[in-house]
Formats: structure tokens, C-alpha cells, sequence
């Protein structure tokens, strides 16, 4: 997710939640849901509001928006609007919620992965190696875990595949047991604790390094692979024939993620059936055979949307 300092054409009213998050890629990925004015939608990942304002802009009064979010500071930017349903949780209990309102089928769903920039900005939240603050990086206040706690009570072996598998850290090996070895010495409770317990491992561009470090970290703590397979495994189930889904992914773990259940429609091996010989049918058509990049104008004013790629696709009439 992304932060620049632009008006959206036709969208003055987003202008007063700049400052907490502007969406990334906002009219790319409304034009890919291809809304109906009367339809219902879902916004996975609420934030700043910037997207759900784009869907509530082409629904007319029959229509109606569901947005998920499970951190608390996101309630602040809803909208009066009487279209609007706010539900403060992860996007993985998607299905469940939507049937608490009694809504079983929906016509698009939206997800803008990843961190908010005020996430980001906000020092005290510890998702940023620009701030010294507690080793929190909790995405939702209510759970437990902290990263200060992952670096304490995970094993070597843990430590080294976190690091190796959610952020590429060319010496994970090395740096999981430089943790074990300094916790025991001073722990590792703040942001400059941990930088300075392992600053004799760094390799490359401190800034890059400390970079891939936090996204494993900040994966971890919010389970963010498992909550997005959790709510792909649902969207089959969930939108009406000729529904789109959008989702914007930051990195290619989350983008592979996508790209290959768009073109399985399932995370398990297909079986073949044993009285035709063929595999279930794929409900999906891919729409994006490529990922939507942002354009020059916004990555050239929006550093943080230069990783976003937009995957779309739409679930089949017949399947």
C-alpha cells in the first residue's frame, strides 16, 4: 500500500485521508471490477477508505459495500453512508461475517495487501526501521503475538526459515543464530536493540537488509500468507457468475500466491475423476494474463507503489 501527496480526479472526497493511506493503482482496479450500480461488494482491506469510496461512487442507493479491516485505526475514515457494513476483522473470516449479514453471494471483491502508510508512519505501531519504537508490528491490536516475541521464543531452525522463505535474507542461516546467540545476552525489545544485537551480520545495504528482515518479521507476527490463501480458498463460493475479484499484491510471495490460484482456481492437486478421466474445471477466467503495473505518473509520486501489481479475475458463467 501506498502514500503520495495527489488529488484523484473525481474523487474530492478522499482528499482529507491522504495523510493516513491513498490507495494504490485506485482506478485501475475499479475499472477491472467492472461494477454494477446495484451490486454488493467487498473491500478485504478497508484502510483508509480510498478504494471503497471508488466502489460506493458507482453503486446507486441499492447497492451496498462490506468492508473488512482488521486494525481499529481504519474505523476512523468510514463514511456516513448507509450503503457501508464495517466489519473490524480479517479478510479471512470473509465468508463467515458475510453470512452473520446475511449476504451469501457478492459481485466483486477488492484486496489491497500489505502495509498502510500509516501503518508505516506511525512510529509506536513498529513497522518501520525509520523509527526506534517497541517490536510490535501487529497489523490487529487484539492479537498477542509481537515480533519481540517471535525473536525470543522461536527456535533457530524457525528464525532461519522465516527469514529465508517471507523475506530472502541472503544469510538467514547466519542471522537466526546471531538472534538466539544476542537474545540471551540483551533480548531484543525495541527496533535499535535488534539492529544493534545483529549489526555485525548486515549485508549490503543496511537499509535493504533491516528491509527483507521486518517483512518476514511483519508476515509472521500477522500470518499474512495463511490469511490470503484462507480468503482466496472462499471467492470461488462467493461471487455470482460474470463477479470479478482485484487484488494488489507488494511482493512476489503474495503475487505468486494469486497468479497461481487464478490459474487453478484451487490450492489442492486436482484429482482426476475416475468416471470421465478429466480434472474439475478452473472457475476462474484470468482477465490480467499479465499483472497491472502502476503507470509513470504515479510511481515517478508514489515510491511505496512501485512493487504493487494488480491481478484480476473473473468467476466463470457456466462453472
Amino acid at each position: 500500500m501506498a502514500k503520495e501527496n495527489q488529488s484523484v480526479p473525481g474523487n474530492q472526497l478522499m482528499d482529507e485521508l491522504f495523510n493516513y493511506h491513498v490507495p494504490v493503482l485506485l482506478n485501475e482496479s475499479i475499472e477491472a471490477l467492472v461494477i454494477k450500480a446495484d451490486g454488493i461488494y467487498v473491500d478485504c482491506t478497508f484502510g483508509g477508505g480510498g478504494h471503497s469510496r471508488g466502489i460506493l461512487q458507482q453503486l446507486n442507493e441499492k447497492g451496498k459495500l462490506i468492508a473488512f479491516d482488521q486494525d481499529d485505526d481504519a474505523r476512523k475514515n468510514l463514511p456516513t453512508d448507509e450503503r457501508v457494513i464495517f466489519v473490524p476483522q480479517n479478510f479471512r473470516h470473509l465468508q463467515r461475517f458475510l453470512r452473520l449479514h446475511k449476504i451469501t453471494k457478492v459481485d466483486g471483491i477488492l484486496a489491497d495487501l500489505g502495509v498502510s502508510s500509516h501503518q508505516f508512519d506511525e512510529a509506536a505501531r513498529g513497522f518501520s526501521i525509520r523509527f526506534d519504537a517497541a517490536l510490535d508490528m501487529r497489523m490487529d491490536q487484539r492479537q498477542i503475538t509481537t515480533a519481540a516475541e517471535v525473536l525470543k521464543n522461536f527456535t533457530e531452525l524457525q528464525l532461519h526459515k522465516m527469514l529465508e522463505q517471507y523475506g530472502e535474507v541472503t544469510n538467514a542461516k547466519t542471522l537466526a543464530k546471531t538472534i538466539v546467540q544476542q537474545r540471551l545476552l540483551t533480548g531484543f525489545k525495541t527496533i535499535n536493540e535488534f539492529k544493534q544485537g545483529v549489526q555485525s551480520v548486515v549485508k549490503g545495504n543496511p537499509q535493504k537488509y533491516f528491509a527483507q528482515v521486518f517483512q518476514a518479521l511483519r508476515i509472521e507476527v500477522n500470518d499474512e500468507l495463511g490469511a490470503l490463501k484462507e480468503l482466496l480458498e472462499q471467492i470461488p463460493t462467493l461471487l455470482k457468475p460474470g463477479g470479478r475479484v482485484a487484488i494488489i499484491t507488494f511482493h512476489s510471495l503474495e503475487d505468486r500466491i494469486v497468479k497461481n490460484f487464478f490459474k487453478a482456481g484451487t490450492f489442492s492437486e486436482k484429482e482426476i475423476d475416475d468416471i470421465y478421466g478429466g480434472r474439475p474445471e478452473n472457475p476462474f477466467n484470468i482477465i490480467t494474463k499479465k499483472p497491472i503495473h502502476p503507470g509513470i505518473t504515479e510511481a515517478k509520486k508514489n515510491k511505496r507503489s512501485r512493487s504493487a501489481k494488480l491481478r484480476v479475475a473473473e468467476r466463470k458463467i457456466d462453472a
